[in-house]
């Protein structure tokens, strides 16, 4: 995995540059309008330009933060993604059910809201090198839980299985072949196959 961020290091600012409080709060003004445009319209009807309408930024001003649309749901997504609580160490658990858990937080972020979450899977496959960042940015985060999960005594080819179920379940999601409830349930039958016979 490439990029790997350093718990402690995570932010949520764009990739682009670091933000004064000003620019922040713009921000995060397009990110909030993003989340009400792709609702009311999906993804194939967002636009930075709508979004900036909605936020009472100009046009101009929302593409010195965000390059594409996609640039702007994947933040969307990092965002959502970055709040989520570090992962909590229950001995008394296995570590099969702590990956599953860990896993089922992730994929649910946008399950209540299908617009966006089909959107965030549109987005997030982007060429758009932004929108790589955060998807590498992203892609960490699922490999840092997945590897506190677990503990001690990780195995390599366990957090390589996965890191690809993961990726695998949300392209599924998002090509209409799961729900993204679904994929909760899916992730700790892949976790519960993989590491069944050695859960420790």
């Amino acid at each position: 995995m490439s990029s790997l961020v350093v718990p402690g290091e995570i932010n949520t600012e764009p990739t682009r540059r670091r933000l004064s409080d000003r620019q922040a709060e713009t921000v995060q003004r397009l990110v909030d309008a993003a989340v009400v445009e792709v609702r009311a319209e999906g993804y194939e009807g967002l636009t930075v330009r709508s979004v900036a309408a909605i936020a009472g930024v100009a046009p101009a001003t929302a593409y010195t933060y965000f390059t594409s649309k996609d640039h702007l749901i994947a933040e969307v997504f990092w965002r959502r993604i970055s709040t989520l609580e570090p992962v909590q160490i229950d001995r008394r658990q296995s570590p099969v059910t702590r990956v599953a858990k860990a896993l089922r937080e992730v994929a649910t972020l946008v399950a209540d809201e299908p617009e966006l979450a089909a959107a965030c899977t549109a987005a997030m496959l982007a060429r758009d090198p932004e929108v790589k960042a955060l998807r590498d940015r992203v892609g960490a985060q699922v490999h840092r839980r997945i590897i506190d999960a677990l503990g001690v005594d990780i195995d390599d080819a366990v957090v390589r299985v996965l890191d690809l179920a993961y990726s695998g379940a949300m392209l599924q999601a998002g090509m209409g072949h799961l729900s993204y409830a679904e994929i909760g349930g899916r992730l700790a039958e892949v976790a519960t196959l993989t590491m069944g016979a050695t859960d420790r």
